[in-house]
């Protein structure tokens, strides 16, 4: 299959197309690290976490904005791989193909993001929500688009759900980026699904300018 090629799908969203694995997308990506000392559940054990909120930009076939937790998952298949525990985007389509492709599990919620440029300083803030309800929101300042374009790759997995008939589904991503440590404020709703998070150590934030990455 190809990246030019579109699978249809008829869900809860509608019908809608997204392109076949792998996706081929661009972007920007701000991330946080969190140290999780108590479980939540057995999705959610306690360890390493990351929070991130991402722009997928023109150039990708598909645009949209997401937040998402994942943590870092020991596979006895696959070794050490990140596992998407929560994530909302504003695309039916992504909704559909994450679902599917690779049991992700996809919700779709609202974004709000701003940016403001002071010479080689960003300043970015994002909001999420479901309805007038807040999920999350975060703000952070950043030189990444000084930095210098390198390489990174790795990979997912993820527990099976009813849209892969509890098949557990894995995923390579690879890429280039301008990365660098950035500042970085979270504030999950107290009455949000990521409250859960409200007692996580936030350990270090990283900003991931102009990314250019091939999933799947």
């Amino acid at each position: 299959m190809t990246q030019t090629e579109w699978i249809s799908s008829t869900g809860p969203n509608g019908d809608v197309s997204y392109p076949a694995a792998p996706w081929a997308m661009v972007g920007q990506l701000w991330l946080s690290i969190f140290r999780l000392k108590d479980p939540v559940d057995d999705l959610r054990p306690a360890g390493t976490y990351g929070a991130a909120f991402v722009s997928y930009e023109p150039g990708s076939p598909l645009t949209y904005s997401e937040l998402l937790v994942a943590r870092l998952a020991d596979t006895d298949a696959h070794g050490r791989r990140v596992s998407i525990t929560d994530i909302w985007v504003d695309s039916p389509a992504s909704v559909a193909g994450g679902r599917e492709l690779w049991a992700i599990p996809k919700g779709l919620c609202d974004f709000e993001l701003e940016t403001q440029r002071r010479g080689p300083l960003s300043t970015t803030d994002w909001t999420a929500s479901f309805g007038r309800k807040p999920i999350a929101s975060a703000t952070f300042t950043d030189v990444s688009k000084a930095m210098v374009r390198l390489p990174f790759k790795g990979g997912t997995w993820q527990p099976g759900i009813d849209d892969t008939h509890g098949e557990e589904r894995t995923a390579i991503l690879q890429g280039s980026s301008k990365a660098l440590p950035c500042r970085g404020r979270w504030d999950f709703a107290a009455d949000g699904p990521l409250a859960w998070m409200r007692g996580a150590r936030q350990l270090a934030s990283f900003r991931q300018a102009d990314f250019k990455m091939s999933f799947g």
